[in-house]
């Protein structure tokens, strides 16, 4: 087993996280499936070769502590870290009139969450002898093209959610900077999916192709792309399926 790579996808019972499991899985990975709610998890792990299911709410340090704690015992190491799990709270509020409540949301889950897993699973990583942190990301989080009118996201408003991913990719270039400073071998990648058919911010699959959205499998590409290529040493990098994206 550990010469398997061993992976961990958060929010990964649907949408985009259940088919990087799938296609993951098919690579020969190790996946294990983080899940708020496992049932739902074990659920959708149904017929898919190497996953395992764990119990994990990304906002519930406890839960992610439970979560760490079962993968070290089972496996001793992770080898990648895929940071799937996020949600948007705040549609199409005026910046200017945006409840508190829905920033602190987008925040606890898509920023602070993360966050508090990454610094968890950090020793389980660094047990590895080549590991990687992917980040999903957005691009609606790119300050630059959401000031370029020809940008696919110019007139995305969702301040919270877009502030979050913003602040995300801060975090992705100063752990990427620390970790190669101190000779780590893990990198650190923020990756942009686009708009993607899924239940993503509630509207269904249909109703997101009918907005112009991608496949799923365009959607999760770049990060497949990227969790199978150890050729690939480069960090602190921002990319969709169709190249590097503006910060």
């Amino acid at each position: 087993m550990n010469n398997k790579i061993i992976t961990l996808v958060t929010g990964a019972n649907r949408g985009m996280g259940l088919e990087l499991v799938k296609e993951l899985s098919k690579k020969g990975q190790q996946i294990i499936m983080g899940s708020r709610d496992f049932n739902k998890g074990q659920a959708a792990a149904a017929g898919i070769e190497n996953v395992d299911v764990v119990q994990l709410d990304v906002t519930d340090n406890q839960s992610v502590k439970s979560a760490c704690k079962t993968i070290t015992d089972k496996y001793g190491k992770l080898d990648i870290l895929i940071n799937n799990a996020g949600a948007i709270f705040d549609h199409w509020q005026k910046p200017s009139e945006i409840s508190q409540d829905s920033l602190r949301a987008d925040f606890d889950l898509n920023f602070f969450g993360l966050i508090n897993l990454t610094q968890t699973f950090l020793p389980l990583l660094k047990q590895s002898k080549q590991a990687k942190i992917i980040n999903i990301s957005s691009m609606m989080g790119s300050m630059t093209e959401a000031l370029n009118p020809e940008s696919e996201v110019y007139r995305a408003s969702a301040v919270g959610y877009q502030a979050s991913k913003s602040a995300l990719n801060m975090f992705t270039v100063q752990l990427a900077k620390e970790l190669n400073k101190e000779n780590f071998p893990i990198t650190v990648n923020s990756i942009d999916p686009g708009m993607v058919a899924t239940e993503f911010g509630g509207s269904t699959p249909e109703q997101s192709k009918e907005m112009g959205a991608k496949p799923i499998d365009f959607g999760v590409a770049r990060t497949v792309e990227l969790a199978t290529n150890f050729d690939n040493k480069d960090t602190a990098t921002f990319s969709n399926t169709h190249g590097p994206v503006a910060w």
